[in-house]
């Protein structure tokens, strides 16, 4: 009897070591805009964005991001994701082909690093990065992180500690993205926040 409780917890152990969610509502300022969420199963993450910004009850901005990933030891081995901003359709489809990471966009390809990670928040490895990728354009951008220290935050609902980071991506010298991401105690993400190049804050807020 021990034994086939032994095997259980075991069992459910491993599931939980591989399978985590994160689903965070989005705010553009004050204005709730829609979600963003991600699953990851094993070595298999999906994620999925919808964004609808209103003015005086117009649609001024809308957003759907999907994409699909798989990991191999802390390496994209695969990538297919979708993106539709204000009807401009971008697709992007990559994987691994002998020493390289083969990206094809616009009929374009790179040939990057047989290692190559996009801005995977959830995984906090992502912070000791020198470049990383950007799953909706393939831009390949230079990346500068820098440790803000700790603070307290809202999160679900309740003040907790967690290690805030910048993260700074630019291609060929132009800055193209500008984000804080922080981390709990038990370094899991729980917070990000972006600043667009009109001075608008994104923020996502775990629920």
């Amino acid at each position: 009897m021990w034994n086939k409780s032994i095997v259980i917890l075991m069992a459910l152990f491993s599931l939980n070591a591989y399978s985590k969610d994160w689903s965070f509502d989005v705010y553009l300022d004050k204005q709730k805009i829609g979600a963003h969420t991600f699953s990851l199963n094993d070595n298999q993450l999906s994620s999925k964005a919808n964004f609808k910004v209103k003015v005086l009850f117009i649609s001024a901005y809308d957003y759907l991001h999907t994409a699909q990933e798989t990991w191999q030891n802390d390496c994209l081995a695969k990538l297919s994701a979708h993106t539709v901003e204000n009807k401009v359709v971008m697709d992007v489809e990559a994987s691994k082909k002998n020493d390289v990471f083969e990206v094809i966009y616009n009929k374009t390809t790179q040939k990057l690093p047989e290692c190559t990670m996009t801005f995977a928040y959830w995984n906090p490895k992502i912070l000791s990065q020198k470049k990383l990728l950007n799953p909706q354009n393939a831009e390949y951008l230079d990346t500068k992180i820098q440790s803000l220290g700790n603070e307290t935050i809202q999160a679900r609902g309740r003040p907790i500690e967690a290690s805030h980071y910048k993260i700074m991506g630019a291609l060929n010298g132009k800055n193209k993205l500008n984000i804080d991401v922080w981390y709990d105690q038990n370094n899991d993400w729980v917070s990000l926040k972006s600043t667009t190049p009109e001075g608008y804050e994104i923020n996502y807020k775990i629920k």
